[in-house]
């Protein structure tokens, strides 16, 4: 006997449902933005950027000049992970919305509804600390859910080429599909649909981050630093959320 899954008899419940929890975070995100766009005033609008958005000048002292942003020290703290629910448009919004229904929606049914929100808030926090690093001092905001969406990315790529996974040499498409057991990184890496998504990945990410001006528009950036900070962070963190047994080595 083991404890993997049974794959016999697999759930009712149709495999191409958004769960709960990413309904509830896209709703959040659709929300802020409504909000943000319809109510509030252009200077209420800023204040709000200001008090919830990533600002990499709050920990840079001398930039600072005495200046005291809102929010304080408070959001020195919470604005690591309060800039992910903020978007710069209704399009960028979109994109990261389509992308969370599609990679998050494999996390949260594997993960289950308080360990991806929990693996999402990490994974955001990685996207802004590494957004810091490389960006210490500048007073341009960083806003979006895409480090947490990298995260996701990063996680699936764990369990979702193995076999029996949604997209496996040998694949299934009902629930069961996104409770396969997973492989170490290590052996996972060996896999050459995982290997491919990676490097396609990356390189996607660093040519954003080499062109990103004429892409983003005049006097906008992709914040691809975080981007590379949120999916690192899922990779090493899938192992600690996953709820599967692992598949051992023979």
């Amino acid at each position: 006997m083991t404890d993997q899954p049974s794959f016999d008899k697999p759930p009712s419940e149709p495999a191409f449902n958004i769960p709960a929890a990413v309904v509830v975070l896209g709703a959040v995100m659709i929300a802020v933005h409504a909000v943000r766009s319809l109510v509030l005033t252009q200077d209420q609008d800023i204040y709000t950027v200001l008090l919830f958005a990533f600002l990499p000048v709050r920990y840079d002292p001398e930039r600072l000049a005495g200046l005291i942003l809102p929010g304080g020290a408070g959001a020195d703290v919470w604005t690591f992970l309060s800039y992910a629910v903020l978007h710069g448009g209704s399009a960028h919004l979109a994109f990261n919305l389509l992308w969370m229904v599609v990679f998050g929606s494999a996390v949260a049914r594997r993960f289950g509804a308080i360990r991806f929100v929990l693996f999402s808030a990490l994974c955001a926090v990685a996207g802004a600390g590494a957004h810091l690093l490389t960006h210490f001092g500048e007073p341009i905001p960083m806003v979006g859910a895409s480090a947490a969406i990298s995260g996701h990315m990063a996680a699936a790529s764990r369990f979702v080429f193995e076999l029996g996974g949604p997209l496996g040499v040998i694949r299934r498409s009902d629930p069961s599909a996104y409770r396969v057991p997973a492989v170490s990184l290590i052996e996972s890496l060996a896999n050459r649909q995982v290997l491919a998504f990676l490097l396609v990945w990356f390189g996607v990410n660093i040519l954003f981050g080499l062109w990103s001006s004429p892409l983003a528009g005049a006097g906008s950036t992709i914040a691809w630093e975080a981007h590379i900070g949120g999916f690192l962070a899922g990779l090493l963190l899938f192992a600690v959320f996953d709820p599967i047994p692992r598949r051992s080595s023979l």
